[in-house]
């Protein structure tokens, strides 16, 4: 019998790191029961079949894995797909991107235009309480949820951004989503969180804006029209309360990440 060698360790780190992705996005997604679950029938099935070598038991683990796994793919097709934007998009290939682009300093000037017009929106719907849902694209497409809403194709503007969430509007009520320097469209349903940790006192949006978080890499910002409050949603996580420097500061991160 071979000893443990260098394969073997690489063996187990892939596996752990492949683990540690999907249990973190799971957990995000509210689903990390259904992760515990999952865990427990795969150790379930290798001590059966594998180690206590139960003929019977082991056919019928092996028939529910070669169906269960085709279930859980048409379940969390967004999980998966979310996980592997990230796999793809995560910091430690960012190197690569820059060596090929070096034109940094006219990435951040150019994310920086697109920063401050939605600051100020945001801001100006904080003073007179007005209800808003913005949801800004990253590496996943929004174009499914695009579709639930109005096409509007325009470049992103402070008063633009005002006039489709007064509260006449007949788009005030969805979500706006932005991708690049583009509104792409208004009024769009999202999906809502079910995540029991949300404060009761929070509405819709605040659902919605969570929602959208855990489903795919998109950063939410939500106006309350109860208490004019701003928040924001990113992977999973909703922070309250933000102030207008922080909510610049947060959205700045993000869309230097994206470039």
């Amino acid at each position: 019998m071979d000893g443990f060698g260098i394969r073997d360790a690489l063996d187990i780190a892939i596996a752990a790191l492949l683990l540690f992705y999907l249990y973190r996005i799971m957990k995000e997604s509210g689903t990390i029961n259904i992760f515990f679950g999952v865990l427990a029938f795969i150790v379930v099935w290798v001590f059966a079949s594998q180690i206590l070598e139960m003929k019977l038991i082991g056919t019928i683990l092996d028939k529910f894995m070669s169906i269960g796994l085709l279930v859980l793919v048409i379940l969390f097709q967004d999980q998966i797909k979310r996980f592997l934007v990230e796999l793809g998009d995560h910091k430690r290939w960012r190197f690569l991107k820059k060596l090929f682009h070096h034109s940094h300093g006219e990435h951040e000037d150019s994310a920086r235009k697109y920063v401050l017009p939605i600051v100020y929106a945001c801001m100006s719907m904080s003073k007179s309480k007005t209800g808003a849902l913005i949801v800004i694209q990253q590496g996943l497409s929004l174009e499914s949820y695009e579709k639930s809403g109005d096409i509007i194709d325009a470049r992103i503007n402070s008063r633009l951004i005002e006039n489709i969430f007064f509260k006449n509007s007949p788009l005030h009520d969805g979500a706006m989503i932005i991708a690049g320097d583009q509104i792409k469209a208004a009024g769009c349903i999202l999906p809502v969180s079910h995540d029991r940790n949300v404060p009761r006192a929070l509405g819709l949006r605040h659902r919605s804006a969570l929602g959208i978080s855990q489903a795919t890499d998109a950063f939410a910002i939500v106006v309350s029209e109860e208490t004019g409050g701003i928040s924001v949603a990113y992977r999973g996580v909703l922070t309250t309360r933000l102030s207008s420097a922080e909510l610049e500061q947060r959205l700045s991160q993000v869309m230097h990440q994206d470039k």
